[in-house]
């Protein structure tokens, strides 16, 4: 038989920290606006054709309709593209100071919240002991840096 080769642990490629780029940025939500403003110009002129083209073969209340509803689309892109002013760095740290105790491993994700699709963040923390004694979920507004929600329990988890 072949002699099995042990294979090391190790992350692939795209995982490995040292390979990142320090300057990558999470996508703001300042772009929904892009799309905003194209629905906008549709639903005018779908609207407008609706309108002004009425008695006209060539349109017909459809695109009235049509028009109605790609701007009430639009306006929700508007409503839905509230900036992203903290980043995860950021959030941790005002984590952090909310919870009251020190920070050791953590997890941020970026989420979004409600019919606006407001961005917040949301952390799992756990305690800086060597077992943690404590964890705790917090949700931050990611626009304002407002902590909405908090948990703080017991780590239940066996580490030992």
């Amino acid at each position: 038989m072949e002699d099995e080769k042990e294979i090391p642990d190790s992350l692939p490629e795209d995982l490995e920290v040292s390979f990142t780029s320090p300057d990558y940025e999470i996508p703001n939500n300042d772009r929904r606006r892009i799309a905003g403003f194209l629905y906008l110009v549709v639903g005018v002129v779908a609207l407008g054709l609706g309108i002004f083209a009425l008695g006209s073969p060539l349109a017909n209340t459809g695109f009235m309709y049509a028009g109605i509803g790609i701007l009430c689309v639009a306006f929700y892109s508007f409503f839905a593209s509230a900036s992203t002013s903290i980043d995860e760095g950021q959030a941790l740290l005002l984590a952090e100071s909310d919870l009251g105790f020190a920070a050791g491993p953590a997890s941020a994700q970026m989420m979004w919240r409600g019919w606006g699709s407001k961005p917040v963040w949301r952390l799992l923390i756990y305690s800086q002991e060597p077992h943690p004694e404590f964890r705790a979920v917090v949700i931050i507004d990611a626009g304002n840096g407002e902590v909405l929600e908090r948990v703080v329990e017991e780590n239940p988890e066996d580490w030992t």
